[in-house]
C-alpha cells in the first residue's frame, strides 16, 4: 500500500516507523550539541593559547637578561628581544646555538649541554657572545627543558653581561669602602670626644707640678746669687770677720736649709710630671699588636682617674680595694672600655648633687670581673635590649654618637669576655665586664 502525501513536508520513507524517526532526530540533536560543545572548547583553548603566546611574547620582549630557548639538538627555538639588541642582528629559529658564541665558548657550551642532558640538572658557564661590536662576556645559566613525560626536550639559557655585573660589584665595593671609612671616622670621633673630655684635667694636673717646679727654680736662682756673692768675697781674700758678717747678712745658713727644701720640692714636682706623662703614655696606647698580660686593677685606676679629672660636676668616685689581677689582652682597648663606662656614668649623674660611681675588680670563676655602678636613674626596661646597638643613644642630639657601648661590647668579645648590664643595688645603672685571667706560663 502506497502512503499518500501529507498536507505539508516530504513523504516519510515507507520503511521508517515513528519511533525510528524520533531516534534519528535525537541523534542529530545530540551530534549538533556535541559539535557546539567542541567548538566552544576549541575557542576557549585557542583563546588560552593566544593569551599564553601573548604572555610569552611580552616576557621575551621585556626581559633585560639574555634568554635563549633551544631544542634538544642545540638549535635556537626562541630568543628574547634583549638578545637581538645585544647582538645587533636577527636570530632565526633553527639556527645552531653554537654559532652565537666564539670558538672557546662553543666547545665549553657543547660540553655543558651534554652534562645537563645527562644529569638533568642546571649548570653555569662563562662564554663570549658574538655581537656587532665584538665579544660580550656572559655568565650563562643552562637549565633542562622537560616535556609532559619528563624527558629532555631542550634547554633554557639565561645570561647577564659580566660587564654589568662587574660594574655593580665595583659600585658595591665603593659603597662598602665608603661605609667602612664613615664607620672608622665615627670611631675616631668617639675617641676624640673622649680625649677632649680629658684635656681640661690634663692641663690642670700638669699645671700644678710644673708651677711648683718653676717656683722652686726661681728660689734656687735667688739662693745661687747669694752664694755667688759670698764666694766672690772669699776669692778676693776677705778677712774672717768680714766673711762671718757677710754670711750673717746674707742669711746663708737659713738659705742653705731652704735650698735643700727647694731642691726636694723641684724633684717631687718633676716626679709628679713624670708620673702624669707615664699615665698618659699608657692611656694613649692604641692596644694593637699581640695580647699581653697586664694588671687590670692598675688599668682601671688610671683610666677612671683621668676621666674624673676632666669632669665639671660634683661626682664622687669610690674604688673598692683592688688587689693586682692580671688578665690577658690589650691594655689600651680595656682602658677605652673603662673610660666609656665611667664617662657614661658621669653623664647619667648630671644634675645630681649626690652622684656616686663605684668600681670594683675581683676574680670570679676563672675570670676577672669589673663592675661599674652608679646611683643615677638607671637604664629603662624598654631600652635594655638595644643598649649595645650601634648608634643607639639616650643622650640629646650632639651629646653622643651612640658608639661607645657598642665599641666596648665588641672589644670585650674580641678579648674572649663579655660586657653586660647587671642589677645595681639601690637602683642606678650597672655594667659588668668580664675578661679571661692570665693563664699559666
Amino acid at each position: 500500500m502506497t502512503p499518500e502525501p501529507g498536507p505539508s513536508g516530504p513523504e516519510r520513507p515507507p520503511h521508517f516507523s515513528d519511533d525510528a524517526w524520533i531516534e534519528v532526530l535525537s541523534a542529530v540533536d545530540r551530534t549538533y550539541a556535541d559539535l557546539v560543545s567542541y567548538q566552544e572548547q576549541l575557542e576557549r583553548q585557542n583563546a588560552e593559547l593566544q593569551e599564553m603566546r601573548t604572555f610569552l611574547t611580552a616576557i621575551l620582549s621585556s626581559v633585560s637578561d639574555v634568554l635563549i630557548v633551544a631544542d634538544r639538538a642545540g638549535r635556537v627555538a626562541q630568543v628574547s628581544r634583549s638578545v637581538r639588541t645585544l647582538t645587533g642582528r636577527s636570530v632565526e629559529a633553527g639556527q645552531p646555538l653554537a654559532e652565537m658564541f666564539d670558538a672557546a665558548g662553543r666547545e665549553a657550551l657543547a660540553a655543558l649541554l651534554a652534562q645537563v642532558r645527562d644529569t638533568r640538572r642546571g649548570a653555569e658557564i662563562e662564554a663570549n657572545l658574538l655581537t656587532a661590536e665584538g665579544e660580550e662576556p656572559l655568565e650563562i645559566s643552562v637549565a633542562p627543558r622537560l616535556d609532559e613525560r619528563g624527558r629532555i626536550d631542550g634547554f633554557v639559557l639565561t645570561g647577564r653581561p659580566l660587564g654589568a655585573l662587574r660594574k655593580a660589584y665595583a659600585r658595591l665595593s665603593e659603597s662598602h669602602a665608603a661605609l667602612k671609612a664613615a664607620q672608622a671616622q665615627l670611631v675616631r670621633n668617639e675617641k676624640l670626644a673622649s680625649l677632649g673630655r680629658l684635656l681640661a684635667g690634663v692641663a690642670h694636673e700638669l699645671n700644678n707640678p710644673i708651677s711648683f717646679v718653676y717656683a722652686n727654680a726661681h728660689a734656687l736662682g735667688r739662693y745661687a746669687a747669694k752664694f755667688e756673692t759670698y764666694f766672690a768675697r772669699v776669692q778676693e781674700g776677705a778677712s774672717r770677720e768680714e766673711l762671718i758678717t757677710l754670711r750673717a747678712d746674707l742669711r746663708l745658713d737659713r738659705e742653705l736649709v731652704n735650698l735643700r727644701e727647694a731642691i726636694r720640692g723641684a724633684f717631687d714636682g718633676a716626679e709628679r710630671v713624670r708620673d702624669i706623662v707615664e699615665d698618659l703614655r699608657r692611656l694613649s696606647s692604641d692596644g694593637t699588636g699581640e695580647k699581653v698580660a697586664f694588671d687590670l686593677a692598675e688599668t682601671v685606676r688610671i683610666a677612671a682617674s683621668w676621666v674624673m679629672r676632666g669632669m665639671k660636676q660634683p661626682v664622687r668616685l669610690e674604688m673598692d680595694p683592688m688587689e693586682p689581677l692580671r688578665v690577658l689582652g690589650r691594655a689600651g682597648h680595656i682602658q677605652q672600655v673603662v673610660m666609656n663606662l665611667v664617662q657614661n656614668a658621669i653623664d647619667a649623674l648630671e644634675g645630681r648633687p649626690d652622684g656616686l660611681i663605684r668600681l670594683s675588680v675581683a676574680a670570679e670563676g676563672g675570670q676577672a670581673v669589673l663592675t661599674v655602678a652608679d646611683n643615677g636613674p638607671g637604664v629603662p626596661a624598654e631600652v635594655r635590649a638595644s643598649i649595645f646597638d650601634p648608634f643607639f643613644t639616650t643622650k640629646p642630639v650632639g651629646r653622643g654618637t651612640g658608639l661607645g657601648l657598642s665599641i666596648s661590647h665588641k672589644i670585650a668579645e674580641e678579648h674572649g669576655g663579655s660586657l653586660s648590664l647587671c642589677d645595681a643595688a639601690g637602683g642606678g645603672a650597672c655594667f659588668r665586664l668580664t675578661l679571661p685571667l692570665e693563664g699559666p706560663a
